[in-house]
Formats: C-alpha cells, structure tokens, sequence
C-alpha cells in the first residue's frame, strides 16, 4: 500500500504542476505504481476541468472565454511537459534528415520552425474542438474522460514499445514494468465505464491509436524516447476531440453552430 501510495504522488509529482512536497524513494515498485496511476492523474486533470466548465456556465461565461480559460488551464495543470515532445518529434520529423540526424534534433534542447509550428496548430485545433463541443452542449463525460484516456495511451505505448536507446528516463522507467502494468492502468478507466458506459468505444478508440503511433514510431525511429511517449499522449487527446467532434457533429442530431 505504501508504494502504491508513493507511486501515485511520483505520478502527480511528475504529470502535474502541483505542489507536493514529499520525498518520494525511486524504486522499481514506486515507478510501476506510478505509471498505473497515470490514468488516475488524468481523471484528476479531467475532473478540474469539468468542475471549472460548471461554474464558468454558472456565471454565464461566454464559450469562447469558457474554451479559452479551459485549455488554459489544462496546459497549466501539466505545466506543458507534453507538449515539449510535440515540438521536439515535429523538429525531428520536418527536418527529413536520416535517422541519427534525427536523434540529434530531439535531444537539441533549441525548438525549431517545425516544433513551432506544431505547437500552435495543436493548440488551435484542441482550442477550437473545445468550443465546438462546449457550443454543443455534449455531456461533460468527455473532458473527464480525454485526459484520463491520452494518459492511457501514453502508459501503452511505454510499456509495449522498445526504447531505442538503453538510456534515457523512458529506459529507465521501462526496466520496472510489464504488459499486466497496462492491465492496472485501466482499472480506473474500466470504473468509470460503469457510470459512463460510452466510454468503452472511446477507450478502443485511443487503442487504435496507439498502435498507429506504435507502428509509426518504430518505422521512423526504431523505437521511443520520453519525448515520444508525450507527444502520443497530446496526440492521443487531440485525436479523440476530433472524432467525439465527429460523433456530435455527424452521427447525433444536428447541433447548433458556433
């Protein structure tokens, strides 16, 4: 229980940007504990989120506003660690150099044009499906359920993709874990399957994209970095805006426009 404990804290200590003070040992059962809790954090992420969208629809916060202070919000919360990754695997990929070059560009610490470019057209389009959904008046089950999800995505691609070098903090954490640790990490997710049952087509959703991401990164690089294992977790959430967009745009009844 105590590892499990310290587990969760490294997770929120090491996902989050709040403010927890506590030494946690580094050992190879805290990090397993901790990376089965990362859909746990995101839960926490997506639970903050929607709790702000209640009252800001309280108040009568315009949606453009609402979307703006949401996505605000959801970057503050992670402190943007993710989106590091982001800009640093489009560097990679927009530099068309062969792949040594490549691993040179991730691990330069300066963002480049592509990175950039990444990073804003990533925030453009969540900002956007964002308001779109808000403007839909979808229930807010789904920004619970997105970060939760993308975080789940993250664990998967960690655990069952090889690390291309035997180095690095994605290495390291690799060393402690097994496929069961993907099995934990969806506990919390199979909990809220019965409050939200829709969430089971989202769930084979972010499955479908993991393996994409999984078969992409493994042809382009030979295996994954950290920086990787967050850019499949944005990726992983801006993914499932764009089809639950879909769902409520295409597939119920016409919604109103923004």
């Amino acid at each position: 229980m105590k590892d499990a404990l310290f587990g969760l804290v490294l997770a929120l200590q090491f996902l989050t940007r709040i403010p927890l003070p506590v030494a946690c040992p580094w050992t190879p059962a805290t990090r397993r504990w901790a990376i089965r809790a990362y859909p746990l954090v995101g839960l926490l992420i997506g639970s903050v989120l929607v709790l702000n969208a209640l009252l800001l629809n309280f108040i009568g916060a315009p949606t453009p506003i609402t979307t703006l202070l949401l996505l605000s919000l959801w970057v503050a919360l992670s402190g943007g660690l993710h989106l590091d990754g982001v800009m640093d695997l489009a560097d990679a990929l927009g530099s068309n150099q062969p792949l040594e070059r490549r691993w040179e560009i991730m691990k330069d610490a300066q963002i480049g044009s592509f990175g950039i470019l990444a990073l804003l057209f990533l925030m453009a389009w969540k900002g956007v499906l964002l308001w779109a959904l808000l403007a839909y008046q979808a229930p807010l089950w789904w920004l619970l359920a997105v970060p939760a999800l993308g975080r789940f995505a993250g664990v998967a691609l960690l655990v069952l993709t090889p690390c291309a070098h035997s180095k690095g903090l994605a290495w390291s954490w690799q060393q402690s874990l097994s496929p069961r640790d993907v099995g934990y990490a969806l506990l919390p997710l199979l909990l809220l399957v019965v409050v939200f049952p829709g969430l089971i087509a989202w769930g084979l959703v972010i499955l479908v994209w993991v393996a994409f991401a999984r078969k992409a990164l493994l042809r382009l690089f030979n295996g994954i970095n950290g920086d990787m294992v967050g850019a499949t977790i944005e990726g992983g959430e801006l993914w499932l805006l764009v089809l639950m967009w879909s769902w409520w745009q295409f597939a119920t009844v016409s919604p109103p426009g923004i």
